[in-house]
């Protein structure tokens, strides 16, 4: 797990599981206006009560055992998280899946067919080259622009140089590329979602 860092009032700090219940909240205020949330979920007010299950039980089931989970604050409140898998931890386990199953119906309802529809088209399109894999970043939109976003692309990816490992994302918004861009990711190719779902832009960052 990677030290404390500090930029500016912005801290970053590793998740404890303590942490999940806050960093779920922050994540399903960042992603109610995510164009693929919104197909999955169209009615804005479920989004608004049911997005925190899918990230805690995200968080809970997998990516925080890995260790790769980071959230910035400033102050006392968690305003972001980062949901990252180190390589060769991207996929999860049948045991995992089974766990998160029971939040996932909570948030979805009878669309959670839909959403393991997208999930398998994640996995068809995943790279099989070790790289550090980042499944979720977001800001509450309270704290959007304080710079806790940054603050965590850039712990992670600096250790990802470190390591001199790839990195890999999906952009889940097309207005979010030019920012994943600044950091050095490019985009390899699209991944459209069915039914006339949004298109999904999977991006690959090579070590600096």
């Amino acid at each position: 797990m990677s030290a404390v860092s500090n930029t500016d009032d912005v801290v970053v700090r590793p998740a404890r599981h303590a942490d999940i219940p806050a960093l779920s909240h922050a994540l399903g205020r960042a992603f109610l206006d995510d164009p693929v949330m919104a197909w999955l979920l169209p009615d804005a007010h479920a989004r608004r009560r049911k997005l925190h299950k899918l990230f805690g039980a995200l968080t809970r089931h997998h990516h925080l055992a890995h260790g790769g989970v980071e959230v910035a604050s400033v102050g006392a409140t968690i305003g972001a998280a980062a949901l990252w898998d180190p390589p060769g931890k991207w996929r999860h386990t049948t045991g995992e899946e089974l766990r998160a199953a029971p939040s996932m119906v909570l948030t979805f309802g009878t669309a959670v067919r839909r959403g393991i529809r997208v999930t398998e088209l994640m996995k068809r399109e995943h790279p099989e080259e070790p790289h550090w894999y980042l499944a979720v970043i977001g800001s509450d939109p309270q704290v959007r622009g304080a710079g806790l976003g940054h603050a965590l692309m850039r712990s992670r990816l600096d250790r990802c140089d470190a390591e001199f490992a790839p990195a890999y994302l999906e952009s889940s918004n097309p207005e979010n590329i030019g920012y994943y861009e600044r950091f050095g990711f490019e985009v390899t190719g699209e991944i459209a979602l069915p039914d006339g779902g949004p298109v999904m832009y999977p991006m690959w960052r090579h070590p600096r």
